[in-house]
């Protein structure tokens, strides 16, 4: 099988880390993985090793391609070979002809069948700690493609350290783990329970964490999570947002400059990376930097160190770091706008926020949250939304997300004169008949008949679909009631609680 192209080595590295922050523990997730690696990538016989400190030596506790009787013999001492090496020194290797070195041992016996065949193997860490390797070979190919490969395993090396921990507390890392509640997002839809699970999942590691998603889903309230649920709580959180620094001022801002190092420059100043030793890091909009800066933030990631602009001292990058994007980094990779290498180092565990519009069960939990935020702030007594209201905000696609609903109700708030939010407070874009359905009738009786709806509606959410109720507090009788409701094919059950909800 010939090496797949750069775009499908994007969607196999995406694959990849959606397998893995998926749920299951080591046992279910690593067969699927390296048959995908073997299916998409080419690379055969792949082999993930771990430490064993007792033996103390790396045995095979996951293989595609191999025997049972292969894996029992994947045994190396710490230095031992090309696997041991990889994980005495922590630095991958790829030789283009693994019969041809010196340090290939061939411990399991597939060498035989691989004497032409290229040999990869990377470290896998956690917690900064090598706790083993990942490794492949392929027929040979020249030198750049084994780069990639490298690039390729380095990424899902790191999606596998938060799973392959120390003998001694594997039983800890397959235990599931309690979702984690970002403060401040408030959903109960499938979605947001995803995002939640996910999070308590990756949270108690320091594994590197992409956070996906349009502008207003609330990354950076999943970054505070992922800080707050994490072992590094105790230490800064330091956000630095990409988009909103002039191109000159990108690198000062992370890595810091001493005095004199350009023009203004008129003493030291400490980056960010150095104001968040010890705690997170959160790049927001990754997507925006510049190649030249892409570039020094990769080398800040693969050798954890850096220097301020202008110095010569070497400084430690002890943070964990947190990354989000709304943009399409796989797009941008393949337009050479952003570097495949550090898009591969930042894919370790990929978490995708969903947008407003596939959350449809949180729009009504969303607008009364802001509705209470907002009436407290501006001193308002606004108790609820009218039928109508709610109607167009279901109605709504919402493309700028949970913000932009939350500067809606904020309007409405300041709007009404009473205590209810109606359908003309809100603003002219979710009152087009496109985006609503609600247009105003031309003629007076058929204005009055909206007016009537409305009302009716509005009396049956709050007596909960009670027919009788409503008919009581509008001073009717049961029997026009019924007469109305059906002349405005209104639903009455849609009110209802579900059963079992008191």
């Amino acid at each position: 099988m010939s090496p797949p192209p750069p775009r499908a080595r994007l969607a196999l590295a995406r694959s990849a880390g959606e397998l893995l922050s998926g749920p299951g523990g080591l046992e279910e997730l690593v067969g699927p993985l390296l048959r995908l690696l073997a299916e998409e990538a080419g690379l055969l016989r792949s082999a993930l090793t771990r430490f064993d400190a007792e033996r103390d030596e790396l045995v095979v506790v996951a293989a595609h391609g191999l025997t049972p009787t292969e894996v029992r013999r994947g045994r190396f001492k710490p230095g031992e070979g090309l696997t041991g090496t990889v994980f005495a020194t922590g630095e991958p290797v790829a030789v283009e002809t693994a019969a041809n070195d010196p340090l290939f041992l061939d411990r399991t016996g597939v060498g035989r069948m691989s004497r032409s065949h290229a040999f990869i193997c990377v470290p896998v860490r956690h917690e900064g700690r090598v706790l083993g390797t990942l490794s492949g070979y392929r027929p040979t190919v020249g030198r750049r493609v084994l780069t990639q490969d490298v690039d390729l395993l380095t990424a899902v090396a790191g999606a596998l350290g938060a799973h392959l921990r120390p003998v001694e507390e594997s039983a800890q890392a397959i235990a599931p783990t309690a979702p984690v509640r970002p403060r401040g997002l408030v959903g109960k839809s499938k979605a947001v329970q995803e995002v939640m699970e996910q999070l308590g999942r990756v949270a108690p590691s320091s594994t590197t964490v992409l956070l996906l998603g349009e502008s207003g889903t609330g990354k950076e309230l999943a970054a505070q999570a992922l800080h707050r649920h994490g072992p590094r709580s105790a230490g800064p959180f330091v956000k630095v947002n990409c988009a909103a620094l002039p191109e000159g001022l990108v690198e000062s801002e992370l890595f810091g400059h001493e005095r004199g190092a350009f023009t203004g420059a008129v003493g030291q100043r400490r980056g960010r990376f150095e104001r968040a030793r010890g705690g997170t890091l959160f790049l927001d909009e990754v997507g925006e930097l510049s190649l030249p800066v892409q570039v020094k933030l990769l080398r800040v990631i693969q050798e954890r160190e850096f220097e301020r602009v202008g110095g010569e001292e070497t400084l430690s990058a002890d943070v964990r770091l947190v990354a989000a994007t709304s943009r399409d980094l796989t797009s941008m990779v393949e337009q050479g706008t952003f570097r495949q290498d550090l898009y591969y180092r930042l894919h370790v565990f990929p978490l995708h926020m969903p947008p407003l519009r596939k959350r449809g069960d949180d729009i009504l939990l969303l607008a009364d949250h802001f509705v209470e935020i907002c009436s407290r702030a501006h001193g308002r007594r606004v108790r609820r939304i009218s039928t109508s209201a709610i109607d167009m905000l279901m109605a709504y696609h919402w493309p700028g997300n949970v913000r932009e609903l939350e500067n809606c109700i904020e309007r409405a708030v300041l709007l009404t004169r009473d205590d209810v939010i109606q359908g003309h407070h809100l603003p002219p874009t979710l009152q087009t008949a496109e985006a609503s359905d609600t247009a105003l009738p031309e003629g007076l009786k058929e204005r009055l008949a909206a007016v009537e709806r409305e009302i009716l509606l509005d009396t049956l959410k709050s007596t909960r679909g009670n027919m009788a109720e409503a008919a009581r507090r509008l001073g009717i009788t049961e029997r026009i009631m019924g007469l109305r409701v059906r002349r405005y094919g209104l639903d009455a059950r849609r009110f209802r609680p579900p059963r079992g909800r008191h």
